[in-house]
């Protein structure tokens, strides 16, 4: 079911590495191209465009895609108490954790009457993006919505494929925890389409382009979110979902096994990779997944990801290796199941989950971590969701005329160097006559 890559007695290079990492680097390939047909259609056709998507990929027609009110009412007054109480949990914990993550205005005083300040200022509108396909996301609504509330965006708009079997609607769940959070703003639109939409707006739904957009989704939403961006903000590329375990020969294998397959559960083309320097861990490992995953409720889908030239077991000499092999791989969500675990050497993870007591699943609900996280090896130099990608530093400059004067001869002589005159001469008029 996990095929196994072997590392043992080489000595490998980053490149080495980075070329061992599994992916399938060819339905990604394949997804931005589609992604970007899809986007490029909303774009020209609207909502015209949405319908035949929408029926096309959820089965759905005739549905309203701006959500009316009342199905937000209808789905919090319906909801689940049992629900609602941990929605509820994982609200204030979210809430707590995003404060941290909002900057306090900094001011420098570089000399007398002489200041920089430093401002965190949001971004005005906010498209949140919820999964609604092979499974539904309340959690995603908690993860994307409170960071942007607590960064201060004024406006969040929500959307979630229709759902066939609740006749075109988002599903009720969702719609409940968007109404837990007051966001009154949602359409049943799902896929790259709607980021395109997002993006480009529709005018026919009144629906105005969004600053930034924010949440995960397959792997045609993530690359959506690439062929839109620099016409909008978008967060990582948060595709389809990604585990790394590095385990020694301390780790419990059916912890192991339950971790792997617990994200193996969200999509076909989730990845699955088990990084060791015992072969009888991983013996153990394949042994307790193989009687395990039969048993669980999406088994075909979780052997199919398992099986996905995305999954691995990978042997190496060592602990260092190990380390070495997990950045470059640069995994959405690492595990680190080990007699000394030292999270500050694995600089290159979405989350690092530390401890047998610390499963993924944690983060992905209760935590106060956020879920929404860089896949595809992005966590290199990208970083999850937080309240920090809603906003944008800004700079505030206050001289006076002595701070001024005191640096004008500095002025004029860069500007003679780089040979733009008229910037000292810009300065040099404040003191003339």
């Amino acid at each position: 079911m996990l095929r196994t890559i072997d590392l043992r007695g080489r000595a490998l290079s980053v490149t080495d590495l980075l070329a061992a990492v599994p992916r399938a680097h060819a339905a990604r390939d394949e997804a931005l191209h589609t992604a970007a047909r899809i986007v490029d259609d909303v774009a020209a056709r609207g909502e015209e465009a949405l319908r035949e998507q929408a029926a096309r990929f959820d089965g759905v027609e005739g549905h309203a895609v701006r959500v009316p009110q009342e199905h937000l009412d209808e789905a919090l007054a319906a909801l689940d108490p049992t629900v609602r109480a941990a929605l509820d949990e994982a609200i204030r914990r979210v809430r707590e954790a995003s404060r941290a993550q909002v900057p306090a205005p900094i001011v420098t005083e570089l000399d007398a009457g002489a200041r920089v300040e430093q401002h965190w200022r949001p971004v005005r509108r906010v498209g949140v993006y919820v999964p609604g396909g092979k499974a539904v996301y309340p959690s995603s609504v908690v993860m994307n919505v409170v960071p942007a509330q607590v960064a201060g965006v004024t406006q969040v708009a929500l959307a979630s494929p229709p759902q066939r079997d609740h006749d075109g609607r988002v599903h009720p769940v969702i719609l409940a925890a968007a109404a837990l959070l007051g966001v009154t703003e949602v359409y049943a639109m799902g896929g790259a389409g709607a980021i395109g939409a997002y993006a480009h707006g529709v005018a026919a739904l009144g629906l105005d382009p969004v600053d930034v957009i924010s949440g995960p989704g397959n792997n045609f939403v993530a690359l959506a979110k690439r062929v839109v961006a620099g016409k909008v903000g978008t967060d990582s590329e948060a595709g389809a979902t990604e585990i790394l375990i590095v385990a020694d020969d301390t780790a419990d294998p059916a912890l192991v096994a339950a971790d792997l397959i617990s994200q193996a559960e969200h999509d076909e083309q989730a990845a699955a990779v088990l990084v060791t320097a015992s072969a009888v861990l991983a013996d153990a490992v394949v042994s307790e997944v193989a009687a395990r995953a039969p048993r669980t409720r999406h088994a075909a889908r979780i052997a199919t990801a398992l099986a996905g030239e995305q999954s691995a077991i990978v042997l190496v000499d060592d602990l260092a290796q190990a380390t070495a092999f997990s950045n470059a791989y640069a995994p959405e969500h690492l595990e680190l199941h080990l007699a000394d675990p030292r999270p500050a050497d694995f600089v290159n993870a979405g989350a690092v989950f530390v401890g047998s007591y610390t499963p993924v699943s944690l983060g992905d609900y209760l935590a106060g971590s956020n879920h929404v996280l860089p896949t595809g090896g992005q966590a290199r130099y990208a970083a999850g969701l937080s309240a920090s990608t809603f906003l944008r530093p800004q700079q505030v400059i206050v001289y006076d005329r002595a701070a001024l004067s005191a640096v004008a001869d500095g002025i004029v002589a860069l500007a003679q160097a780089e040979a733009l005159p008229a910037h000292g001469e810009a300065v040099t008029a404040r003191f003339e006559g």
